[in-house]
């Protein structure tokens, strides 16, 4: 674990191997224990449904307080069940934030249901309660759709303004299912992600702060009710004995390989976590004078799934980083309503706060396994392109 402490501003050194996410450090780490956990699927033959689904499933419920979860096959499909299992579909409103992943969307009309984009604080970059509220007044005014759910995305792994959410969810009797996909290990008042909304829906794609080695994903629900329904329908909607169809499912399973990869990689977690913190803190404490980081609401600890930032000149500064070997990402340069699969709901006025981060927003390496002198170099080179 790095310490991530006494930094000297006067450093210079330039790296050439500073990683945006490094897996490979990572899995040295622990490999022998995965090793292990695949010998052991391999040796018991359950692929599908393994002790490793269980005991991964148990694990989860007790390090977040959501008394159910759910395993299932990536994080689209932990937004899709949910769903279903509401009887959200045609000619209902899904309220959500436009500057997210696509998935998000993609999930709400699957299930043939509306997506309508609201804008975000461009702040934290989260979904803007009072925003939200207009347009919920809006399609209740028009009357073309039923207002029935509400995404909250817990933007790079800062949970959202869930207080005020539920306040309007309640109001107007609307389903709150969280999109938790990069916000594992976040925090509201001291809440975990995964408890903060009656369902939460979370990826451990690859890249993900808890990642498996393919796609996998976890549904948390508050209500133990939530259980039959949702493991039915992530195995093709059928019943216990799983040979009569009794809903409409599909193939939403995560393998045993992935959870057995998963508990391993939560064995570090706490760890990890803690150093991604230390990390933030120091870009914080250092870029603010360039930049403008995320902001994270009152009592909210972010997951740190990553760490991003503000900038003016963006593209200009995210070349100049790349040239002297500090690695970024962009999410996102191009919010939902501006693509075409998404443009027949994109509102008639746009979202100014959305496009406007949209244009200044970009990412820093950010994995526990950046060394203090790299931590340093990223911060002089940030402070030197941006100033």
């Amino acid at each position: 674990m790095t310490s991530v402490i006494n930094l000297n501003p006067s450093a210079k050194k330039k790296f050439d191997d500073i990683a945006f996410i490094d897996l490979v450090a990572q899995q040295k780490r622990i490999r022998p224990a995965i090793e292990k956990r695949l010998q052991a699927v391999l040796d018991h033959g359950r692929y599908i449904a393994g002790p490793e689904i269980d005991e991964l499933e148990a694990l989860l419920s007790e390090r977040t307080g959501a008394p159910t979860v759910i395993s299932c096959a990536s994080g689209t499909a932990a937004l899709i069940i949910p769903l279903l299992a509401r009887g959200v579909g045609r000619g209902d409103a899904v309220f959500l934030p436009a500057f997210t992943y696509n998935a998000t969307a993609n999930a709400v009309l699957l299930c043939g249901a509306t997506p309508v984009f609201v804008d975000i604080d461009p702040d934290s970059f989260n979904i803007d309660p009072v925003d939200l509220d207009h347009r919920i007044a809006a399609v209740r005014a028009e009357g073309e759709l039923r207002p029935r759910a509400i995404i909250p995305v817990d933007l790079f792994g800062s949970p959202a303004d869930y207080n005020a959410i539920h306040t309007i969810a309640k109001r107007d009797d609307l389903f709150v299912l969280a999109d938790g996909a990069q916000s594992f290990g976040g925090e509201l008042n001291g809440t975990k992600v995964g408890a903060l909304a009656p369902a939460t829906g979370t990826s451990f794609f690859p890249g993900k702060a808890l990642g498996a080695y393919g796609d996998a994903g976890a549904i948390f629900s508050m209500n133990t009710h939530d259980r039959e329904r949702w493991a039915s329908i992530r195995w093709h909607g059928t019943d216990d004995s799983r040979r009569e169809s009794v809903r409409v499912g599909f193939n939403g399973r995560m393998d045993s390989f992935q959870a057995g990869i998963l508990l391993e990689k939560l064995s570090i977690f706490d760890d990890e976590l803690e150093t991604r913190r230390q990390i933030a803190s120091v870009y914080n404490d250092k870029l603010q004078s360039v930049a403008k980081p995320q902001v994270h609401g009152k009592g909210a600890s972010s997951g740190y799934g990553y760490y991003s930032l503000r900038v003016k000149n963006r593209d200009e500064a995210v070349e100049k980083l790349k040239a002297r070997g500090v690695p970024t990402a962009i999410y996102y340069s191009n919010p939902l309503h501006l693509m075409p699969a998404f443009a027949d709901h994109a509102p008639v006025n746009g979202l100014p706060h959305t496009e406007m981060v949209a244009n200044e927003i970009f990412s820093l390496p950010m994995h526990p396994y950046l060394s203090d002198a790299q931590v340093e170099y990223i911060c002089e080179t940030v402070l030197e392109v941006c100033a």
